[in-house]
């Protein structure tokens, strides 16, 4: 990775995640403007990076699994640009008190559940009933919610114990408006997304990322951060110059968290290798009970089946997930958006629009949580009505 001389550049994107690449990529491909992309961590690509294990061949999801799916032909059509997609279909399964069931809620967890072969109208009645124990009652917690939504017994097996697991809080003294639906599906699909496109990056994730900025105006340094006044494309010396600049880290570490702190949770993660060719038989098994301290674990092998050939038959590799809340070095994964967050963010937005010749965006930016394709979308909206704007 190289860099442009700080009078070589044209715009400066702080964050090599896909907002900030995306971002590049429209820059070079409709302006004769030369990017310089400067990112803290030691690898592009945000959270959505990945790399290749040496001992599995498996392809490992640094932060988490990531998947990619759309319903967006705008979006669909620009990541093919760069890469072309497996046919994965994601598929999730839970572990509750020794057995496995499929999820999200659908007939065939209703009827292995209760040990019934219940049509789908029958289910429904069932899930009704259920649900009508709480029936007038103005739901006063996260418990009470997920009961009027989908019944005690399919809240209590799947949701609340994974949920106290998530926020590190018992369901009842969290908000009911944490959740607003909890799907359950009366036939026999279990596909997690239902969005038109879904697939996984043939070679990879980090192999589409290199593309998308493969051109001799983006410029890339890496380990460099924004604060640090010791290099070029610090905050100081950019905002002094007038020159364009994207910036997608924390909103409330750009203003020094004068504001105070937004909240986030963070995940930790626990690897274990098994000397066998595959664990769970699927790429997430969630564990819904109490007495398993993670929410779920991640076999990273079965992502990938097609490449079956080049991976280890005797060797796997799973990530145990932990959620917890996050303390201020913590890497920052879903915001907690509480009403005081929400309001703190809306105050940090307004001081954003002083900031004549910066834009905000990504997950970290406007402090919301976002899938790729969303990334991605808000990215081109970005720089046709923001951007390219600065650029003129």
């Amino acid at each position: 990775m190289s860099s442009f001389t700080f009078d070589e550049a044209d715009i400066v994107i702080v964050g090599a995640g896909l907002f900030g690449l995306t971002i590049a990529q429209q820059v070079v491909e409709h302006t004769f403007a030369r990017v310089q992309i400067i990112d803290i961590r030691n690898h592009i690509g945000g959270n959505a990076y990945s790399y290749f294990d040496d001992e599995t061949g498996a392809e490992i999801h640094k932060y988490g699994a990531h998947l990619f799916h759309t319903s967006s032909k705008v979006v669909w059509d620009y990541v093919n640009r760069f890469t072309k997609f497996t046919h994965y279909t994601h598929r999730v399964f839970a572990t509750h008190s020794g057995v496995v069931y499929p999820l999200p809620i659908n007939l065939g967890t209703i009827n292995q559940f209760f040990n019934k072969s219940y049509t789908p109208e029958q289910a429904k009645r069932l899930i009704e009933q259920q649900a009508g124990e709480l029936a007038g009652k103005n739901p006063e917690n996260l418990n009470d919610k997920g009961i009027s939504l989908i019944g005690r017994p399919l809240y209590e097996a799947f949701i609340k114990n994974y949920t106290a697991k998530q926020w590190q809080t018992d369901p009842s003294e969290l908000p009911a408006d944490i959740i607003t639906r909890l799907p359950v599906r009366f036939n026999y699909d279990n596909r997690y997304f239902k969005d038109t496109w879904e697939g996984l990056p043939v070679d990879g994730y980090t192999a589409w990322f290199k593309r998308m900025i493969d051109h001799d105006r983006i410029r890339v340094s890496l380990q460099t951060d924004f604060f640090d006044e010791n290099q070029p494309f610090n905050k100081d010396t950019l905002n002094s110059s007038g020159k364009p600049v994207v910036y997608t880290g924390p909103i409330d570490k750009y203003f020094d968290y004068c504001l105070g702190q937004l909240q986030w949770r963070t995940v930790d993660f626990k690897e274990v290798r098994y000397d066998e060719a595959d664990h769970f038989g699927c790429p997430v098994m969630n564990f819904s009970d109490a007495d398993v301290p993670y929410t779920r674990a991640i076999e990273f092998k079965n992502f990938n089946p097609e490449r079956q050939d080049s991976m280890n038959p005797s060797k796997t590799v799973v990530w145990q997930e932990y959620s917890r809340f996050a303390e201020p070095d913590d890497e920052p994964y879903y915001p907690i958006n509480t009403h005081e967050d929400k309001l703190l963010y809306q105050q940090y937005m307004q001081l954003s629009q002083s900031e004549n010749n910066t834009v905000f965006g990504g997950r970290l930016g406007t402090y919301k949580y976002y899938d790729m394709h969303q990334v991605i979308a808000t990215a081109l909206h970005s720089f046709e009505h923001e951007v390219k704007l600065l650029l003129h």
